[in-house]
């Protein structure tokens, strides 16, 4: 009768799956109907840079089992099992000299609920301004400064199911000109009560379009040139932008949990041996789909090696990294570095540190 109840909540959470990924699906076509690349069809591209190191060193596999607070990013519905006080900064070194920094913090809300906080940019660096007539450069310089400030409120409504949404103010800026926004998160996780695993899906960048806007659009000029006609004020006319809406679902499970191998405790509580697994599929506005699987064993509760791999995508594929956690009675640090190879921009590399307080 166990084991009937057992598949019973598995078949229901795949049927919930199924219908939410369908719902997704819709919207995502809404957007990008039309031709079939899809590429270059929405703005916001940083929104859809992965944050974390541990994420990241499973190539993004992630959605599923990510239970810190990067999972802002993988899965609001994560951030649940985040039990304590906790703050996170992560930095990627991206490609070209320009960067992607992300910090966040959280607190508890009661038993079973969790608020945080976060704040994602993106810097160019100086970039000098050419024309077609000067080429080497005008003397000026320019960057692009994208950022995102979030809430995110998460908890569980039972004992197996976890929900999360986040509200995030968006605002581009390139020059002096800018654009800016509001874009919704969703996400839920739910633990099927077999041997650990654990489905999860989310919604990301849910919203409207946006444009730019700024002084360089408004200028005065005469409406016929070489004539002494009075000068007109004009503006020009900027096309609206859609945001990279994706669509994640993962399933994900400690093997060492029962799944594969028995979980071994030594004589202080701590587990001797973590061997998560986990895929994802992702789906997006603006890009065709992609798949990753990824893994991540933690000896010890200690140190953590990371693999992965990405299907799917035109530069990304294999994965990797390395974690160090420490835990000193209400005190608990952890440090994790990711690289991920690209196919035509070099290495991308990720450092975190994450804290955790009583």
């Amino acid at each position: 009768m166990k084991n009937m109840n057992t598949l019973t909540r598995i078949a229901f959470a795949a049927f919930l799956l199924c219908i939410s990924s369908s719902m997704a699906s819709a919207q995502l076509i809404a957007v990008t109907a039309g031709e079939f690349t899809k590429v270059g069809l929405s703005g916001g591209q940083f929104l859809k840079i992965g944050v974390g190191a541990r994420g990241t060193g499973m190539a993004g596999a992630f959605s599923a089992v990510s239970d810190d607070l990067s999972s802002i990013f993988w899965n609001s519905a994560g951030l649940a099992d985040v039990k304590r006080y906790a703050a996170d900064f992560s930095q990627t070194f991206w490609f070209a000299g320009m960067s992607h920094n992300f910090a966040a913090v959280a607190i508890p809300v009661g038993e079973k609920f969790r608020l945080g906080a976060s704040f994602t940019s993106f810097s160019s660096g100086n970039i000098n301004v050419t024309t077609t007539n000067q080429q080497d450069g005008t003397g000026g310089i320019y960057n692009v400064s994208d950022i995102a400030i979030g809430i995110t409120l998460a908890g569980y409504l039972t004992e197996q199911f976890s929900f999360g949404a986040t509200a995030k103010y968006v605002q581009h800026a390139f020059s002096n000109m800018s654009a800016s926004g509001v874009v919704f998160d969703v996400g839920t996780r739910y633990n099927t009560g077999y041997k650990g695993l654990m489905l999860g899906f989310s919604i990301n960048s849910l919203g409207t379009q946006q444009s730019y806007d700024g002084p360089e659009i408004t200028r005065t000029n005469s409406p016929t040139p070489g004539l002494n006609n009075m000068s007109l004020d004009m503006q020009m006319q900027t096309s609206p932008f859609d945001m990279p809406l994706s669509f994640r679902a993962g399933l994900g499970a400690d093997l060492c949990q029962g799944m594969l191998f028995e979980p071994q405790v030594d004589a202080n509580g701590v587990l001797e041996h973590s061997l998560v697994a986990a895929v994802d599929f992702e789906t997006f506005s603006d890009t065709p789909e992609q798949f990753a699987v990824g893994t991540e064993y933690t000896w010890r509760d200690f140190v953590s090696v990371r693999a992965g791999y990405r299907f799917g995508s035109d530069q990304f594929g294999l994965a990797g990294g390395l974690g160090l956690r420490y835990n000193g009675g209400g005190f608990e640090g952890q440090v994790d570095y990711s690289v991920n190879p690209t196919q035509n921009i070099g290495l991308i590399s990720r450092l975190s540190v994450a804290m955790r307080f009583q």
